[in-house]
């Protein structure tokens, strides 16, 4: 059974910058996707981007694209996420998920069968 972990989140000023990190293991197959959505307080989980792991194509929700590059460490059997220029309205819950197949199907999280805890990302003004 796939585990995820998320890391990285933490308290930052508006403007600034983090990494998320998800590590992943118990994967029996070399080809998987992994996701990243965010759940903002009160709001339902939202899809930000999606990894392909064997052309690492992206797939990004449209109102996502620009501040949220992502990337792999196939060695590492990590992905990550950055998110750049960091606003208030992005604190939420971070999460990363694999879908039920090995490959970007899209942004709806019922897509995704395995999921980590979540890193929580708080921006102050």
């Amino acid at each position: 059974q796939v585990q995820l972990v998320e890391s990285g989140g933490g308290l930052v000023q508006s403007g600034g910058s983090l990494r998320l990190s998800c590590a992943v293991s118990g994967r029996t197959s070399d080809y998987y996707a992994i996701g990243w959505f965010l759940q903002a307080p009160g709001n339902e989980r939202e899809g930000i981007v999606c990894i392909n792991s064997h052309d690492d194509t992206t797939y990004y929700t449209d109102s996502m694209k620009g501040r949220f590059p992502i990337s792999r460490d196939n060695a590492k059997n990590t992905v990550y996420l950055q998110i750049n220029s960091l606003r208030p309205e992005d604190t939420a819950v971070y999460y990363c998920a694999t879908p039920y197949v090995a490959w970007c199907t899209g942004h709806d999280a019922s897509s995704f069968g395995s999921w980590g805890q979540g890193t929580q990302v708080t921006v102050s003004p």
